[in-house]
C-alpha cells in the first residue's frame, strides 16, 4: 500500500519517521554490534601490536635473517623417537629457508620462494610434494607472516577472543582471518605480550578433513636484544609431533653471495 502524505506536512512528517527508525531499538543494535565490533578488531590490533614491540618492535620487523642452531626430536603418537637430530636452520624474509642437517652439514634442504630442493652428495633433487606443501604452509601461517602481511590487508579481520591458557600460563587469544579465508590463531602470554601458541586449520586435498597445526613457545632468551623461543613444539591434530631444543640463534649475519645458491650447495656437497 502506497502512503500519500497531505501536502500541509510538507517534508516534516517523512523527516520525523526517518529520525524514529534511526532511533528504534533495531537500528539501535545495528549501530550497536557495529560499535563492538570495530572495538573487538581495535583490542586484537592493540594486543598484536603489543606483541611486536615485546618481540623487538621495529628493529624485529626489519631483521635480515636469523640463524638457528638445534636438536629436533621427532615423535609418533606422542611418544619421541630415540636420539635427537641436529640442525642448522637459515631464514630470510620473506620466502628464503635453508636447513643444513647432521653435523657433516651433507644434507641441504632449501625452500625458496613455492619452490624446494633437497641436495645431497648424490646431486639435488626436487622435495616431496608433502614435505613442499606442509613447510609452505606453516610458513604462511606463520606469526611472521600473519603480523607483516595480513595485519597490513585492508580486509584481513581481527578478533580479540578474550583470554586462554597457553604453555600454563595465563594468554590473550586474537585470530587474523585473511581476504583469502584464511585463519591463524595467536596466544600471546598476558605478562610479557611474547607468543606462546600459533594455531591454523587447513583442509587435507585428498581425503577433505580439517587438520590442525600447532606451534608452542618457551624458554626464552634474549639474543642481541631479541627475545627467541629455545625450547619449540609442533603439534598436528593436538598430538605432538616435533621438539626442537635451541642451541644457538644469531641475527642479521652477512650471508655469503651464493648462500641461497642451490647448485653452489650441490657443488660444495659434492665434493
Amino acid at each position: 500500500m502506497r502512503i500519500v502524505w497531505p501536502a500541509r506536512f510538507g517534508g516534516v512528517v517523512p523527516a520525523l519517521i526517518a529520525v524514529l527508525l534511526l532511533a528504534s531499538p533495531a537500528a539501535t543494535r545495528t549501530q550497536s554490534g557495529m560499535d563492538t565490533g570495530a572495538k573487538n578488531a581495535a583490542q586484537a590490533r592493540a594486543a598484536l601490536n603489543t606483541m611486536i614491540q615485546a618481540l623487538g618492535g621495529q628493529a624485529w620487523l626489519d631483521q635480515k635473517n636469523k640463524e638457528v642452531v638445534g636438536d629436533v626430536a621427532a615423535f609418533f603418537h606422542g611418544t619421541p623417537d630415540l636420539g635427537t637430530e641436529e640442525t642448522f636452520e637459515y631464514h630470510q624474509w620473506p620466502d628464503h629457508d635453508r636447513i643444513e642437517v647432521t653435523k657433516h652439514r651433507d644434507v641441504d634442504e632449501f625452500f625458496i620462494g613455492d619452490q624446494g630442493w633437497e641436495v645431497t652428495y648424490r646431486g639435488k633433487k626436487p622435495m616431496d610434494k608433502d614435505i613442499l606443501d606442509d613447510y609452505l604452509r606453516r610458513r604462511d601461517h606463520s606469526i611472521e607472516t600473519a603480523v607483516k602481511v595480513w595485519m597490513k590487508e585492508p580486509d584481513t579481520i581481527l578478533i580479540y577472543e578474550g583470554q586462554r591458557m597457553a604453555e600454563r600460563h595465563l594468554a590473550e587469544q586474537v585470530t587474523l582471518i585473511s581476504p583469502q579465508n584464511e585463519s591463524v590463531t595467536i596466544l600471546m602470554d598476558i605478562q610479557t605480550h611474547l607468543p606462546l601458541r600459533r594455531v591454523f586449520e587447513w583442509r587435507d586435498p585428498v581425503y577433505h578433513d580439517k587438520n590442525t597445526d600447532a606451534e608452542e613457545y618457551d624458554d626464552y632468551h634474549n639474543v642481541d636484544g631479541f627475545p627467541t623461543p629455545f625450547t619449540i613444539s609442533r603439534f598436528k591434530n593436538d598430538e605432538q609431533v616435533r621438539q626442537y631444543y635451541v642451541t644457538k640463534v644469531v641475527y642479521n649475519q652477512n650471508l655469503p653471495a651464493n648462500f641461497w645458491d642451490v647448485d653452489a650447495a650441490t657443488r660444495k656437497i659434492a665434493k
